[in-house]
């Protein structure tokens, strides 16, 4: 688990270098990208020549904010498109991809950036919130975009790259629903606290991140980076300042204040693990480098439950697009 000194020399002292991999010729796709770290990565995606770059927001008036400034800053017209995906919604993510595979030539790059971080109960799709937008949604957007990426891997003779951007805060999941009777971690995360605290509540979003990199290193289990021809990685950007947490309270935003990355700064380790290939598929990346993900996960118990997830998630996603889990 990082300690408090690797955290601050990570924040404060870490020297990330600004992208120069080329995306000529590329169709690349950043969720959550209105603002932000998915922002900051399109923009520095733009400038480094991609064909395409398609903006996948919830509200489309702010989408096109981000657009006029990415080409304001880039000098480069006709590239970036703004398309409407609320990950809130599992029909809008498959309505998304429809969409995808009807209009777009090629899908070289899905970076996959929105989130949610909540301090309050909500329920989306029968399941709470940041479960479904974090993880649910997430993992079916990404396993219904798969058969385009694998399209354009033989079409073009390519190897394109479908990141998930997670989190190192997962070392810090408590995770007790990992405990549950099988079949039944989903069910026990789905279950209201009687008493919403920090003890609760306050943990979902690192469980989400967690989960997340269980799914990433699932699906490398499953397609090793032979039998597939595209690579699945997950990153860490650190913590950097977005509007993710902005209703985190007083506590997170004074230690934003000292320690947070820049968004620019941050959106480089995106951008390293999109352009990244079969040599990061199903690793954890943060600093730009792949690096291990915590104790937990490594550990025999966590593989276990690494699979009870991965299958109860699959089961989901099944019920939600029947067929979409054979994409993989």
């Amino acid at each position: 688990m990082p300690n408090l000194f690797q955290f601050v020399y990570g924040q404060l002292f870490t020297q990330l270098s600004k992208p120069t991999a080329s995306f000529e010729g590329k169709t690349v796709i950043v969720t959550g990208s209105n603002v932000g770290l998915g922002k900051e990565a399109a923009r520095h995606i733009t400038c480094n020549n991609a064909s395409t770059v398609i903006l996948a927001v919830r509200s489309l008036e702010k989408g096109e904010e981000a657009k006029k400034d990415i080409e304001a800053s880039t000098g480069k017209k006709g590239v970036v498109k703004v398309w409407q995906l609320d990950m809130s919604s599992y029909q809008s993510v498959l309505d998304f991809v429809a969409r995808a595979s009807k209009e777009l030539q090629r899908l070289d790059i899905a970076i996959l950036n929105a989130g949610i971080a909540k301090n309050t109960w909500e329920v989306f799709e029968n399941d709470e919130s940041t479960i479904t937008v974090n993880v649910v949604s997430t993992f079916l957007l990404a396993l219904a975009l798969l058969p385009q990426m694998k399209q354009t891997a033989n079409q073009y003779n390519v190897r394109p790259t479908l990141t998930i951007v997670a989190s190192e805060v997962h070392f810090w999941a408590k995770f007790a629903e990992g405990n549950a009777p099988d079949g039944q971690i989903f069910n026990e995360l789905n279950k209201k606290p009687a008493v919403l605290n920090a003890d609760n509540l306050g943990d979902r979003y690192e469980v989400s991140k967690l989960l997340e990199v269980f799914g990433i290193r699932a699906m490398a289990d499953r397609k090793s980076a032979q039998a597939v021809p595209v690579t699945f990685n997950c990153v860490n950007p650190g913590l950097c300042h977005s509007e993710l947490a902005r209703d985190s309270g007083i506590a997170f935003t004074i230690l934003k204040f000292f320690f947070a990355r820049t968004t620019e700064f941050g959106s480089r380790t995106l951008v390293h693990a999109a352009s990244s290939g079969a040599e990061s598929h199903g690793h954890y990346l943060s600093d730009c480098r792949v690096q291990l993900p915590s104790e937990y996960v490594l550990s025999n118990e966590g593989y276990v439950v690494q699979n009870r997830v991965w299958d109860e998630l699959t089961a989901k996603l099944e019920a939600i697009k029947p067929g979409v889990t054979a994409n993989l």
